[in-house]
């Protein structure tokens, strides 16, 4: 696992909730010549499904864990998110009073994953649990990184959150878009006649 101080050091701080300064696909781009052929082929590894659905699949159960990756951070990742969903899962299925909704009994550990399920169950909206889930995500992607800035963890924990950064900005436009719905039949409504035809 080489070192990669130089592409490492002359990244853009990221912060959470702020606009990514570039794609996860540009990342990938620029990233992919400038590392170990063995690390570059991980890039593609890292997403925020444990388990990315494929053609022909009727989607992951998480009933398993991903196979091994190569890589000590992307399985921690994993096996962290699918905590998450798994207890997800659960929590829903027992708010909703379905059962078997999860299709395993969810790990107890990581015990943040497993604090941001319940707490994003609990929220008021789906927008807002699933912000909390993202800030949970982010917050253990820091933490999984660890505290050697310059080695290939910090590649893929970059990539992650731009993931995390653009997921969130896709959250902020169909938030506007639905807030410019709403306006926009509030203000049709307004210059309606009684007889429902337009002043």
């Amino acid at each position: 696992m080489g070192s990669y101080y130089y592409l490492a050091s002359q990244l853009p701080s990221l912060i959470y909730g702020q606009e990514a300064p570039m794609s996860a696909a540009a990342f990938r781009d620029l990233a992919r010549p400038l590392l170990d052929a063995g690390d570059a082929v991980l890039l593609d590894l890292c997403d925020l499904d444990p388990q990315p659905f494929k053609a022909g699949d009727e989607g992951p159960s998480y009933a398993d864990n991903a196979v091994a990756a190569g890589s000590d951070f992307i399985d921690r990742w994993r096996e962290w998110e699918r905590a998450l969903r798994l207890n997800l899962a659960r929590v829903r299925s027992v708010k909703s009073k379905r059962e078997g909704a999860a299709p395993v009994e969810p790990p107890i550990f990581p015990a943040d994953a497993v604090a941001a399920a319940v707490k994003a169950a609990a929220a008021e909206s789906p927008l807002e649990a699933e912000l909390i889930l993202d800030k949970a995500r982010w917050d253990a992607i820091e933490v999984l990184q660890g505290i050697n800035y310059f080695d290939r963890n910090t590649i893929y924990a970059y990539l992650l959150k731009l993931l995390l950064l653009e997921r969130g900005a896709a959250f902020e436009v169909e938030t506007g878009f639905a807030e410019y719905k709403s306006l926009y039949a509030a203000i049709l409504e307004r210059v309606q006649t009684p007889m429902g035809e337009a002043k």
